[in-house]
């Protein structure tokens, strides 16, 4: 994880407007840097994404204890990650 802004207990930014994020290696789907947005329900997402022709391009995955992680590529090639706060 990256931390450009203060964060509360829960890790949320509080700055308005301000962000934080990760970085890993490059591999498999992920290249370049990835916009990824948050979902209530990644599989949920993903099946509608399949629906609409875009294509799986890594399956749902744990992270720590924080949420889950997805990657799509849509229609145009672009891979977008998809992200899923865990339920508390």
């Amino acid at each position: 994880m990256i931390g450009t802004t203060a964060s509360d207990k829960n890790g949320t930014p509080t700055s308005p407007g301000a962000i934080n994020g990760g970085m890993g290696k490059k591999s498999g789907p992920l290249q370049a840097p990835t916009v990824t947005i948050a979902v209530e329900d990644i599989d949920k997402t993903l099946e509608n994404i399949k629906k609409l022709g875009g294509k799986v391009a890594a399956k749902k995955s744990p992270v720590a204890e924080m949420g889950f992680t997805a990657y799509f590529t849509d229609t145009e090639g672009n891979t977008i990650g998809l992200w899923q706060n865990a339920t508390k």
